[in-house]
């Protein structure tokens, strides 16, 4: 089998990763080939053994099934099986609430378990709960638990419910630019227009997202479809080839909405759902491929497990806080195809200003409880490119007015297109969003890594210690809610491991003992935290300055941490503790610390009784 340069790359570094790790998973984009290389994986290293196949959707256990086929006895699990498991084949493929007598048999005897679009495994869940303690009890202490994913990320506050309980490494094994060089991949060309009409400031997100049915009464009574089909009919026609394009909708009454409006101009569409039957379905994926359907308008079915590498636009009209849905969605356009140098997204949904193009996505295996809410600011990724006062990372958004009384609203990096302006309406009539949105005036991170390595040493250098280091109770007594963040930070920053690390897992290992320390501390002197809906990193720079928030007492104290630090270990190594520190002050601002205090490496209840 002829593999591309990322996989052999990742062949050779195989038995390196199963030495270190027995449960991790593999990182690569959509379309790079995770399905070819499980199956070289399978054939080189584990051969002749026991190995489990999961997966969540029935059309991506068809996938593997022929992909695997090919070289391996398999079986595809069916409702009605029992009996033991791998009886005359070797390879078993199931979804994870299929014939759970045999799958949990399997599970004990595989030499592998390979997980397929492994960001859906809930190690609190129903179905992967049992499968994931039945393998850390139960399973070959030699087997191995190996995801295969394009974005490991479960954006969720429940502590019980992330990825780092099911695993302890990411492997990133390719990249999109990397692999568009390669010409596995073809660039993505970002179209995106923030539709200044649809309101989302009042939509309930508890849930971790907008819910489906508000956000689709929101977009319906907004512009949004309109500036999606305008858009299109223009890209439509810079193609050097036939246009072939996914639609990606809230739900059912938006979808109805956007079909409706791309027939009308004449083309050729068609649109399916969850509930249109898999033949049908099947058929009508055949007709876009061919080319006979030109848009096909989705709703919450094309995300996984599609392929059309024919498909040369993709319209986002899906507003999401999850990264995660917009990584997928904007990679199914990506695969290479003869006569195709590029795919067009089109982003009318706020997407891209809000988590960046998908290329430059970073993903992690742990979450905070309120970490989707920086993202209800839809401009968040293009505050993020302001880290200094010479960056020439500047957006503008046009706001010219067009002839149907709409504005433009096309946004666009500036200094890149003549005399700035707009390379979609033509006339300069922009606004620099970072100044027009005052996305400035919360302390970004560079900001406050700045002041922090200028100013600890400085006024640590002054300080009397014996002072200081006897006040540690009396500065948590008297400390307000927002004053215990920071003192959190600072006892973190005093607490964490300064050494490399080498995976995710190494660097939570960390960052959760020193967490650990502190909440042993807290429960100790009944010092609790109130959970705060958000992290605001001012709190921990006005601590530095003793300013308005933070008072003496507790600014001063709090610096006395930091500095003895600062003495004892190398810049290498403070950079280290830094970053770790602003993680767990951000995880204890925003989970908060009391008697009932009930996490995976910290049960409240069972540290008040010792």
């Amino acid at each position: 089998m002829h593999l591309r340069n990322w996989q052999q790359e990742l062949i050779d570094q195989f038995p390196s990763i199963i030495s270190k790790y027995r449960r991790f998973i593999l990182k690569a984009p959509t379309g790079a080939g995770k399905t070819v290389l499980a199956s070289e994986i399978v054939e080189r290293f584990y051969k002749d053994k026991k190995i489990v196949v999961l997966c969540h959707r029935l059309v991506l256990l068809e996938q593997l099934e022929r992909a695997l086929s090919q070289k391996h006895s398999v079986r595809k699990l069916a409702v009605s099986d029992t009996g033991p498991a791998f009886e005359g084949y070797d390879i078993l493929l199931s979804t994870n609430m299929r014939a759970k007598d045999v799958l949990a048999d399997a599970i004990t005897k595989a030499d592998l378990i390979i997980v397929d679009e492994a960001h859906r495994v809930s190690p609190n869940g129903r179905g992967y709960k049992r499968i994931i303690d039945d393998f850390n009890e139960n399973g070959k202490r030699e087997a191995q638990f190996m995801g295969l994913t394009a974005s490991p990320e479960r954006r969720t506050g429940d502590q019980r419910d992330q990825l780092s309980l099911a695993f302890d490494a990411i492997i990133d094994c390719a990249n999109i630019q990397d692999l568009i060089e390669e010409g596995v991949l073809v660039q993505p060309v970002y179209r995106s227009h923030f539709v200044h009409d649809l309101e989302l400031n009042n939509i309930d997100i508890s849930s971790g997202d907008f819910p489906v049915t508000k956000l689709a009464s929101a977009i319906i009574k907004s512009s949004m479809i309109d500036y999606a089909t305008r858009s299109y009919m223009e890209e439509r026609e810079k193609l050097s080839g036939l246009p072939i394009s996914a639609w990606f909708c809230a739900d059912i009454s938006v979808a109805e909405a956007t079909l409706q409006q791309i027939q009308q101009l004449g083309i050729e569409a068609a649109m399916i759902t969850a509930a249109t039957p898999i033949k049908e379905r099947m058929a009508q994926l055949a007709r876009h491929e061919r080319g006979e359907i030109e848009a096909m308008v989705s709703v919450g079915v094309l995300v996984e497990g599609w392929d059309n590498p024919h498909c040369n636009i993709i319209v986002h009209l899906r507003p999401t806080l999850s990264k995660v849905l917009w990584g997928q969605s904007v990679g199914r356009g990506l695969r290479s195809a003869p006569g195709k140098d590029k795919c067009i997204i089109i982003d009318v949904s706020s997407n891209w200003s809000t988590f960046g193009p998908v290329e430059k996505l970073e993903w992690s295996l742990w979450s905070t409880r309120g970490s989707h809410l920086q993202f209800m600011n839809r401009f968040n990724w293009i505050g993020e490119q302001q880290d200094g006062d010479d960056n020439e990372d500047i957006y503008l958004l046009c706001k010219n007015e067009l002839p149907n009384k709409t504005r433009c609203s096309h946004i666009y990096q500036k200094n890149v297109h003549k005399d700035d302006t707009c390379p979609v309406c033509g006339t300069y009539a922009a606004v620099d969003i970072y100044k027009e949105q005052k996305l400035g005036t919360a302390l970004n991170e560079s900001g406050l890594h700045s002041l922090f390595f200028k100013r600890v040493p400085k006024v640590f250098e002054k300080m009397n210690m014996s002072v200081w280091e006897r006040l540690d109770v009396s500065a948590w007594k008297s400390a307000n809610e927002k004053e215990k963040v920071f003192l959190s930070f600072c006892m973190a920053f005093r607490e964490v491991s300064g050494d490399e690390t080498h995976s995710e897992s190494e660097y939570w290992e960390a960052a959760l003992a020193a967490e650990t320390s502190i909440r042993t501390y807290l429960h100790k002197h009944e010092f609790w935290i109130k959970k705060q809906d958000d992290f605001d990193l001012g709190l921990i720079a006005d601590g530095m300055l003793a300013g308005k928030i933070v008072r003496t007492l507790q600014a001063h104290y709090g610096i006395s941490l930091c500095g003895r630090s600062f003495q004892t270990h190398s810049p290498e190594e403070s950079e280290r503790k830094y970053q770790k520190a602003i993680r767990v002050a951000e995880r204890m601002a925003t989970l908060g610390c009391s008697s009932h205090d009930n996490l995976p490496y910290f049960n409240g209840s069972d540290h008040m009784a010792a």
